[in-house]
């Protein structure tokens, strides 16, 4: 079982951890995109980030840095979103860090797809940014079928913490032998499920935190998560391919 997450756009360099780091798997791939941007102007950046200018000058200095910094920090520390926030990674015990090491994958548009421990350096990339990396005309191109390929496992089950924007670069790819399980985190409005970002982003990091804790291969257990929500798995509403979570 594999279990993805989006990145997040806020990135720290984690200089205090200690854990062994791994290599990410794309790093030619990486590398090209890396070239890409570093060959645009500081103009042309901030377009692409659509960004204000404070951060897009942080991130170009990010990118001029990266052919000289040697430091990498575990993709899994490195991210700052509300979602790794509530995931709380810093206090994972060694077997919930050794399950997340085993399952969960990061869709990166810059690195392709991460291990929690493979070593990275912040940056700014956006997977739904209109980056022509190679001559081809967005991300979703030029990765093509890579992430998928490397994603999946024997079992062939994924869950799906992703944002659309990242679940993307894999859900055109998947067999009929592949089972997709999309997670979606809601509240009823009269009998329309409401979803609320912020509410979405901390289920998800509870989520991969409760697997971790549960340290199960079985996907059943996915039902049985409640979160600080208050959630309750609607069987009622759910699909074999989306699994309906509700406030009660």
């Amino acid at each position: 079982m594999r279990i993805i997450i989006s990145p997040a756009k806020k990135m720290q360099e984690d200089r205090e951890n200690t854990l062994p780091l791994s290599q990410p798997a794309f790093l030619r791939e990486a590398r090209q995109v890396k070239d890409y941007l570093q060959a645009l102007t500081l103009e042309q950046q901030t377009r692409l980030w659509g960004c204000n200018d404070e951060i897009a000058q942080l991130n170009h200095e990010r990118l001029l840095a990266m052919d000289r910094e040697t430091f990498r920090s575990p993709a899994l520390l490195a991210y700052q979103g509300i979602q790794y926030q509530y995931m709380a990674p810093v206090v994972f015990a060694d077997q919930e860090l050794a399950y997340i090491s085993r399952h969960l994958r990061i869709l990166s548009g810059f690195y392709g797809l991460l291990r929690p421990l493979d070593g990275v350096v912040p940056y700014r990339l956006e997977m739904q940014a209109k980056a022509q990396v190679a001559g081809t005309k967005n991300l979703y191109a030029f990765w093509g079928d890579k992430l998928y390929k490397a994603l999946l496992d024997e079992s062939r089950i994924v869950v799906n913490l992703a944002s659309k924007e990242y679940s993307k670069a894999i859900t055109p790819h998947l067999t009929p032998q592949d089972q997709l399980i999309t997670c979606t985190f809601g509240e009823l409005a009269g009998e329309k499920i409401v979803q609320k970002g912020v509410y979405v982003k901390i289920a998800r990091g509870e989520m991969v935190r409760y697997l971790a804790q549960e340290g199960s291969d079985d996907p059943e257990v996915l039902q049985q998560f409640h979160g600080s929500g208050g959630y309750q798995y609607d069987a009622a509403r759910s699909t074999p391919e989306e699994w309906v979570f509700l406030k009660k």
